[in-house]
């Protein structure tokens, strides 16, 4: 685990908007087939398509928004069209109207889309990096290390490049606790928490948390333990940055620049 400021470089290395001029954007994209009556479905499984103009091979980052699996929006957030990248913002459906498993499913949908259709866009299925914020680091781990999600449309895990949950729940998700009448800060680990699926052979992993004074509901310890099995586990690839002074709303702006140097790093190692 390491400590770190981040302050001083947010500016310098990742100033909002600075190359969003260079990209072509595809929007309101549908990435699974649902029936023609399911109007909720139709309308929320749809993501947008951040690319560069001259994009060819390029690492694509697929970004899972937050709102506790039950609000938020699609996003792409401005930060990160920097250095070549195409970025997938992916919408999915929401508590209570989806459970869960549908919730998931949405997610890992997205990503085979991804590795289907990207090379449309100039991106390259074999550097897909899958990162989000809160719930969306949640569906980050869950779709990167229970291999069943993605097994399901005929894809492997481990294909995907890396794995960048921001300040995503580790065991099981809060709002999955809640429809079963218990409280956020009761902690329970079943089949749709990622801690219960953790693996030596899972994608690189930089796992991102903010202050633990300052996270939510106890957020960075459970990043914590998350990093430790990992480790014991023998994974070969796995970081773990907490982001002093910022809290669990404020931490994706700290998290950008450090998502384009993890896969800068990686791509660098290719």
């Amino acid at each position: 685990m390491k400590r770190i400021l981040v302050w001083i470089v947010l500016f310098c290395l990742c100033p909002p908007g600075i190359w969003a001029d260079d990209y072509r954007y595809d929007r309101n994209v549908p990435y699974r087939s649902v029936p023609s009556d399911d109007v909720y479905a139709d309308s929320l499984c749809r993501l947008d398509i951040a690319y560069p103009a001259d994009a060819a091979d390029a690492p694509v980052v697929v970004w899972f928004h937050g709102g506790g699996l039950t609000g938020g929006n699609r996003e792409i957030p401005p930060q990160l069209l920097a250095d070549g990248l195409v970025v997938v913002g992916v919408e999915y459906r929401l508590s209570p109207r989806a459970d869960i498993s549908e919730i998931l499913d949405d997610a890992a949908a997205a990503v085979a889309w991804t590795m289907e259709n990207i090379a449309r866009y100039g991106g390259s299925a074999d550097k897909i990096y899958l990162s989000g914020h809160s719930a969306g680091g949640y569906l980050v781990d869950m779709v990167g290390l229970d291999k069943s999600l993605l097994g399901k449309y005929g894809k492997d895990a481990d294909r995907i490049a890396g794995l960048i949950p921001c300040s995503g729940q580790v065991i099981t998700h809060f709002e999955t606790r809640r429809q079963m009448g218990m409280s956020p800060l009761q902690p329970l680990v079943d089949r749709t928490a990622p801690l219960y699926h953790v693996r030596k052979d899972c994608p690189p992993i930089l796992i991102l948390s903010g202050d633990r004074e300052l996270e939510l509901y106890g957020r960075y310890e459970e990043t914590a333990y998350f990093y430790r099995l990992l480790k014991l586990v023998g994974h070969p690839d796995v970081t773990l940055y907490e982001l002093d002074g910022y809290d669990h709303g404020n931490m994706p702006l700290a998290s950008y620049p450090l998502i384009l140097q993890f896969v800068g790093k990686h791509e660098k190692g290719r």
